[in-house]
């Protein structure tokens, strides 16, 4: 997996279209590889989570070309890649297994990033009901910290002030996340997929709770009795 890793650390360095086409096969050579990991992160994470069966790797992969269209930033390549695995999908707005290669940091990531108001209302909602089982999930990860960067200054309207888990409450993103050791990354696929699956199981609780929420959510939304605020 390190080739992934040079070949984005080469492209941040070169990131214009004659450099890219110079090198397109080694382009193809990552992404080939790329695939292939996302596959078999899709099954491993499917043997815990059922709820992302069936997913393609199309699902839960993403373009390297970059949407230069309102950006004041022309480069037209992304410097880094990851892979996303949640229910229906990367755009459905679910809470999933995330993991994120770059040069300057690899790391993973489980959980809601950007949830849609109606199922961050709903998250919360969870959290006044269910905090306990939040924090236990978080705790029990495997070396994953909450990331709490994300925050309202305040509790959020229509929730009560001084609760004991207020700091989840304010929070706008709801995630934890651990750094990837590069050793994992010099050993190669095989030894890097064991010990991501075996991260996203310990990180599988916090998933299942939030997800519950957000389907909860948008099962009312459906239904026409969920309000967005």
């Amino acid at each position: 997996m390190v080739e992934i890793i040079d070949f984005l650390s080469d492209l941040e360095k070169n990131n214009n279209r004659e450099w890219f086409t110079a090198h397109k096969e080694r382009y193809k050579a990552f992404d080939k590889q790329l695939k292939e990991f996302a596959a078999k992160l899709i099954n491993g994470i499917a043997a815990f989570d059922p709820s992302v069966a069936g997913l393609t790797v199309a699902d839960c992969t993403y373009r390297i070309y970059r949407d230069i269209r309102f950006s004041l930033d022309k480069s037209p390549y992304k410097t880094w890649s990851g892979v996303f695995i949640a229910p229906h999908g990367k755009k459905a707005g679910y809470a999933g297994y995330y993991i994120h290669f770059e040069s300057s940091g690899c790391f993973l990531y489980a959980g809601s990033h950007c949830p849609e108001p109606i199922a961050l209302r709903s998250i919360r909602e969870e959290i006044l009901d269910n905090g306990d089982n939040m924090v236990a999930a978080i705790e029990t990860s495997n070396g994953f910290t909450l990331v709490t960067d994300n925050s309202l200054k305040r509790t959020p309207k229509d929730f009560p002030t001084g609760h004991k888990h207020d700091a989840l409450l304010r929070l706008k993103d709801f995630g934890i996340e651990k750094p990837l050791d590069t050793k994992y990354l010099a050993a190669g696929c095989d030894a890097l997929l064991q010990k991501v699956v075996e991260d996203f199981r310990s990180a599988a609780p916090l998933v299942e709770i939030l997800n519950r929420a957000i389907d909860y959510a948008y099962q009312e939304e459906k239904d026409g009795g969920y309000n967005n605020y």
